[in-house]
């Protein structure tokens, strides 16, 4: 039941931050670039859940997404999956208790996430390459998501730990040799 209620939370979230993607941050952004929530998001899901939930929600918010916003469907799906997949790794390598590895984190996922989206939008859509514009919203968009990591840590911090006890568990094994 704990984990159903889990579920809803997250997916209530994903709404929530649609609503803020495309009304509230369209009037605050910086130089014309809003900052990605949903990159923090799978990879917070990743870092917290693990990663067949960073893939299972990767691919269902991402088709959403596709189906709302997306000129071409698959191509958001296949960037927040693997969002979803890295924050598992992230958390099989690095330590989630650090707010410098997380904002780290946040960084290294959104430039991932934008140039494996730039790049199959320009094999599959064949758009025009701007290299000069892609960096530029790129940078800002980083730098926004790591802002907003470091306003919303407490809150991801205390909310992961009690998503990660229920769906991972407690895997600490004490053994005496």
């Amino acid at each position: 039941m704990k984990k159903l209620i889990t579920h809803i939370l997250i997916i209530l979230t994903f709404f929530i931050i649609y609503f803020l993607q495309s009304n509230f941050f369209t009037w605050f952004n910086i130089a014309g670039v809003m900052p990605n929530l949903f990159v923090i998001l799978l990879l917070y899901i990743g870092l917290f859940m693990g990663n067949t939930w960073g893939l299972a929600y990767g691919v269902l918010f991402g088709f959403i997404i596709d189906i709302v916003i997306g000129r071409n469907i698959g191509i958001t799906s296949i960037v927040l999956t693997i969002t979803g997949v890295l924050g598992a790794l992230f958390d099989k390598n690095f330590s989630k208790d650090s707010r410098i590895t997380l904002m780290t984190m946040v960084a290294v996922t959104t430039v991932i996430y934008e140039v494996i989206k730039y790049a199959l939008m320009y094999f599959v859509l064949k758009i025009n390459p701007e290299i000069a514009a892609f960096i530029k919203i790129l940078l800002i968009e980083t730098i926004f998501n790591v802002l907003l990591t470091i306003i919303l840590y407490p809150l991801m911090q205390i909310t992961g730990y009690d998503i990660e006890e229920k769906f991972k568990g407690n895997k600490l094994l004490t053994r005496y040799f």
